[in-house]
Order: C-alpha cells, then structure tokens, then sequence
C-alpha cells in the first residue's frame, strides 16, 4: 500500500484512532512526494513536527524513480491533473501498490490504479 498525503495528515489527528490501527496494520510505504507535502506545511506545531518525523522514520519513503517518472508523464497526457497527483499515483504504479487515499475522486479514472479510502470503510 501506499499512503496519499492526505491519509497521513488525518492520521495524525486524535479522532482517528482507527486510521492509525490501519496503517500499523499494513506497514504502507509514502512517495517522496507526501514527505515533503507534509513535513513541508509551513503551519506544523513542533509537536506536530515530532510526531511526522517519527512517523517517517518509520515508514519507507519510495524515491522518484524513473518508472515513477514515466507513469507520471503517461497520467497527466491522459488526464489534466496536478503534478504532485501524478507522481503520488505513478509511485503507486510502479512499485504495485495500493493507493490508499481519502480524495478517491482524484484518481478512479487510473484504470491500472488500485484504490483504496480506509476512511469509507466503516
């Protein structure tokens, strides 16, 4: 699997304690991409900051690669979308993963594209 920014962010709030049992669950993997989507908010609380750095350390961050970067460019022919979208979905297809993400709008036309919103399931 692999976590869109998004999950990441609701994941580091206290009402979603379920969120977080998922992803302990399933060890997901982020692209370099919501590394630096998140870690890059310039509102973050220092204890915010800790606990994302903690988190990250934790996970395994996929680089941009060359088969992300050739998925990416494929995507945004097909479709208008943006740049960080692109390279979410394209490390996604590239290493087979899972997007799990709560904008699922955002990328159900990716035929090739499994997704997944752990925040509809229940």
């Amino acid at each position: 699997m692999l976590l869109d920014s998004n999950i990441v962010i609701y994941a580091a709030l206290p009402e979603h304690a379920g969120l977080r049992r998922f992803i302990a669950e399933h060890t997901p993997a982020v692209s370099v991409i919501t590394y630096i989507e998140v870690t890059g908010y310039h509102r973050l609380s220092q204890e915010d900051q800790i606990l994302l750095a903690q988190f990250f350390q934790a996970t395994e961050i996929l680089p941009l690669t060359e088969g992300v970067v050739e998925w990416a460019v494929t995507l945004r022919k097909r479709r208008r979308m943006s740049l960080a979208d692109a390279i979410i979905a394209g490390t996604a297809l590239a290493h087979a993963r899972t997007l799990v993400t709560h904008n699922t709008q955002d990328f159900r036309w990716i035929t090739e594209l499994a997704v997944l919103d752990p925040l509809a399931e229940g």
